[in-house]
């Protein structure tokens, strides 16, 4: 698996991995009835920013990931990402690989840190990959997700000096 820059090319993969993810309505705060077209104005960024694909040794894009600055102006200087991987991916250290390159970009970049504003606290297995890669939740909005089968429940904000 190697981790690049995204191209045109390469919706035709990542539309189904981002499809699945917000269907399933329980990590991100993407509405299921998004059309391709909007989810794409929505992850792929436009530079400054950067939006990258994991992809195995056969060309099957397993993940992808979008990043830029967290806010404009006076917020510039921290960066925010965010990760989806392929149902078929998981668990083989595809999400870990992404974090890891945006974190590398931004720090080239020049970011002071980065801050993920929007980490279901019910989605355990990526508040623990944040968290081993030197992540803190600095804070949890109290029930701002609607989990699809926990209810409400909070989402974390998580931030790491670079």
């Amino acid at each position: 698996m190697h981790i690049r820059e995204y191209t045109h090319a390469d919706w035709d993969q990542v539309w189904p991995i981002i499809a699945d993810v917000i269907a399933a309505a329980d990590t991100f705060a993407y509405d299921p009835a998004w059309p391709a077209d909007v989810a794409r104005e929505v992850w792929v960024e436009r530079p400054p920013g950067r939006t990258s694909v994991a992809v195995d040794h056969d060309g099957t894009v397993l993940g992808t990931a979008k990043m830029g600055a967290n806010r404009p102006g006076p917020g510039s200087h921290v960066a925010t990402a965010s990760f989806m991987v392929a149902a078929s991916a998981r668990g083989r250290g595809v999400g870990r690989a992404l974090c890891e390159d945006a974190l590398d970009w931004a720090s080239r970049q020049g970011f002071a840190a980065m801050q993920f504003n929007a980490v279901v606290e019910t989605n355990t297995a990526a508040v623990a990959l944040y968290r081993r890669l030197g992540f803190s939740v600095i804070g949890t909005v109290p029930e701002s997700f609607a989990h699809p089968t926990r209810g409400r429940v909070g989402l974390h904000v998580m931030h790491r000096p670079l």
